[in-house]
Parts: C-alpha cells; structure tokens; sequence
C-alpha cells in the first residue's frame, strides 16, 4: 500500500519484529525480550510496519484470533512523524484487516475519546501494579485464616510444561474469547520464561507465567480460582525474576484481583483501557489476576 507521499505500509519481517519491540520499550510499555516469538505465531501476517522513503516509521498490529475475534496493538507512530498522518493510515489498514470481527484493543486512558470515534467502546481498565509482593504482607482478597503464598490443601503447583497442552488450552479459553493455541504454545514455552500451574485433582486451577524484560519481568496471564492461588502462583513466579520486582496488568473488573496486588505490596504505575468494538466478550473475569499481554491480549 502506497501513497503519493512515499510512504508503505506493508508486513513486517523478523527485524521488523525486533525493531517493533525496541519502539515500544522507548513507549516504556516494557515488552517482553521474547514476546515477538509468540507473536509471530499467534498471526504471522498481523503487523503491520508503515515504511516512508524506505525507512520504518510506524507500526501496528491487528491479529486475528479464530473465526470472529482480533486485537489490536502496538500502534506506534515514530515522534519525528507524529502529527502528518501517518498513524492513520495505519490505524485504518491494521481495521481493514479486522473487519467484520470483535475487535478489542488496550489503549493509553488519554486516547479513550479517539477510540470513541471508531467505534470502540470501554469495557475495564488493566491497571500495571509493580513491586517485590511481599508473602508476608496482608494481601487483599484473601479470606480469613489463609496465607499469602500459602497452598490449599490438595493443591500442588507444578511446571505447566509437564500438563497435557490440550487441557491448558481449553484452561485458557475461559478467559479469553477466541481460541489462541498456537500463541499460548509459545508463549509458555519460549526460553527463559517460567509457566507454573495450580493443580487439583487433575484439574487446572491456576495458571502463570513470567517472562524476562527490560525492566520488572512481567507476569502474565496470572489466572487463579481464588485469591490464595493467585498469591501463591505470583510469589513463586517472582522467585523467577532476577530482583525479584515483577510487574502485571491487573483487570479493575476483578475487584479481587486488585486488592491482592495492593495486599502484596505492589503499586500501581500505568493503566490502559481494555476496549472493544461491539459486546463484550463472556469471559472469566473473576479468575483473571492479570492479563496475558496488553499487546495481544
């Protein structure tokens, strides 16, 4: 796609993808160091790189997950070029491609009103909570008696990698509208990430994973049955993370979810608003601790 300008829009390439991560951490949205990887897999033809005179300037993703659903992110216009259009255009390409789909975006809380204007309406905002959860403080959402960090009986958490994959993937559907197994495959299994699971009598009821960044590692997806699980789940990924420090984009739908990241010493530090462009989804919110990626969803 070419203008009378100069400027093209057309698919990116591995570097591209490299490039794209590197835009965003600028962004200070802190990606993960692999996330391009899972990426790549969930639609290889869903980023979007807007070239003018050769040179990448822009950016945008629009994946396609199943038969009816998309996400859009990593909308991204280099600030040499802000202001002359070109964002636009990209925004218009990364719809075209989503048309006729649900389609759901996470946007900084300032760009609501534009998001308005196409059609996009708010659902919950994620709020990125960071810190060293403290196991020892009194985590919010817990119900009385149970520790922070502290198992259920009957629970064990094992190694996500050891379950049969078709099982976490019918796990991951009941937070996520649209089936994703070619990006949960790697997302859980590209080196350097950790993915553990809560166990129960053969049943999941738990799932994490952390993955390595320029800044706190990120957790995500956190999902949990209870407060309890979640707190145990967050504290052994955190074991996985250099420092320590972790950071997660905590759904305000989840009242619970919210109170245990502020229980556990964390602080809220970003937000963006979870949109969609018609109903929103039937999906598990009281058991979604955090987000899998505010990029891809």
């Amino acid at each position: 796609m070419t203008g009378s300008t100069g400027f093209e829009i057309n698919g990116a390439s591995a570097a591209d993808l490299a490039l794209i991560r590197d835009w965003a951490d600028e962004e200070g949205w802190n990606p993960g160091d692999s996330d391009r990887f899972a990426f790549a897999v969930a639609d290889p033809d869903g980023f979007l790189v807007g070239r003018l005179g050769g040179e990448p300037v822009a950016c945008v993703s629009a994946v396609r997950y199943g038969a009816g659903f998309g996400f859009l992110g990593f909308y991204i216009a280099r600030p040499a070029v802000r202001g002359q259009g070109y964002g636009i255009r990209m925004w218009r390409a990364a719809m075209e491609r989503l048309d006729g789909r649900l389609v759901g975006l996470d946007g900084v809380v300032e760009q609501q009103d534009n998001y308005r204007k196409s059609g996009f309406r708010p659902a919950w905002n994620n709020v990125r909570h960071e810190g060293v959860p403290r196991a020892g403080a009194r985590a919010g959402g817990l119900q009385p008696g149970a520790p922070a960090g502290g198992l259920e009986p009957g629970v064990e958490i094992v190694d996500a990698a050891t379950l049969p994959f078709g099982q976490l993937a019918a796990y991951d559907r009941h937070f996520f509208p649209a089936p994703r197994e070619a990006f949960l495959a790697a997302w859980v299994g590209l080196p350097g990430r950790t993915a553990l699971a809560a166990v129960r009598d053969g049943r999941i009821e738990g799932l994490g994973v952390i993955r390595p960044c320029s800044a706190a590692s990120r957790v995500g997806p956190l999902y949990a049955a209870t407060p309890a699980l979640a707190a145990a789940l967050l504290l052994r990924l955190a074991e996985h993370s250099p420092d320590g420090t972790v950071c997660l984009d905590v759904p305000d739908a989840n009242p619970r979810a919210t109170a245990l990241a502020a229980g556990l010493g964390l602080s809220a530090t970003f937000e963006t608003a979870r949109m969609y462009t018609g109903e929103e989804p039937d999906i598990d919110l009281t058991g979604m601790y955090a987000v899998a990626s505010l990029e891809l969803g």
